[in-house]
């Protein structure tokens, strides 16, 4: 059983426990992933994720990864790392295409299609700014609400100045727009979640320390590899998505 459903249980749970994507079951999910337990029960849970799974497939296959689950595709997808660009234009845009192109007006699909030459990867923060955005998932929300949609959507990253029970004070940049274009702020201090019923993935955490954020709950402690990987996946997400801003 590949230890990457349980990284990928860390992040696909938060969204789960709002409703937001994947099956109505959060409280399994977050058994299994606080307990690092895997076995079929939870592969089958995760792959009910419509929106995460096919991106896992789509750079599995590129790599000549058996395992869609396994680490390193997780990884990929969620913080980035060099899976991401052996996924080619074509093949990315046929996934785009086949999920995606009926949901959008040929104009706006072409220019997403239009970033795959650009380097867009397959990576969450360039679904959450430039796919999910345009997909008719989020096309009615005021722009106020749709800027703090994506910046809780979006896997951030927050250095820890506090452990407080089952919060963290992290200092995380939240995402703005200057100018018209998206941009990261200053880091401000904000409260997450690390624990919910006693039941967390952030156990080990000290101030000064560095987590993954998703939908203000501490996903994991990240290694300076992973921070640089995931801060630099989220500029090109960002750079990306400007260009249609």
């Amino acid at each position: 059983m590949s230890s990457g459903a349980v990284l990928f249980g860390r992040y696909a749970f938060p969204p789960n426990r709002l409703g937001y994507c994947g099956p109505d079951d959060s409280i399994a999910l977050l058994e299994y992933v606080s307990e690092q337990r895997t076995d079929r029960g939870l592969l089958e849970l995760e792959r009910r994720f419509a929106g995460a799974y096919p991106y896992l497939q789509l750079i599995a296959q590129a790599n000549g990864i058996a395992d869609p689950f396994d680490r390193r595709v997780v990884e990929a997808y969620w913080i980035g790392n060099t899976c991401l660009a052996r996924v080619t234009p074509a093949a990315f845009g046929a996934s785009l295409s086949e999920r995606f192109a009926d949901r959008m007006s040929r104009k706006t699909f072409g220019w997403l299609a239009d970033k795959l030459e650009l380097g867009a990867r397959p990576h969450h923060n360039f679904h959450v700014f430039d796919v999910y955005t345009r997909a008719g998932l989020m096309n009615d929300r005021a722009a106020p609400v749709l800027l703090e949609t994506m910046d809780n959507c979006r896997i951030s990253w927050g250095k820890v100045a506090a452990v407080e029970g089952s919060e963290l004070v992290v200092e995380r940049p939240a995402l703005v727009l200057a100018d018209g274009k998206l941009a990261l702020g200053e880091p401000q201090p904000v409260r997450i979640l690390r624990q919910l019923d006693g039941r967390g993935f952030a156990e080990d955490v000290h101030p000064g320390d560095f987590v993954s954020v998703h939908w203000n709950w501490a996903c994991d402690v990240l290694t300076l590899g992973a921070l640089a990987r995931l801060m630099r996946s989220n500029a090109r997400a960002l750079a990306l998505a400007n260009q249609t801003m």
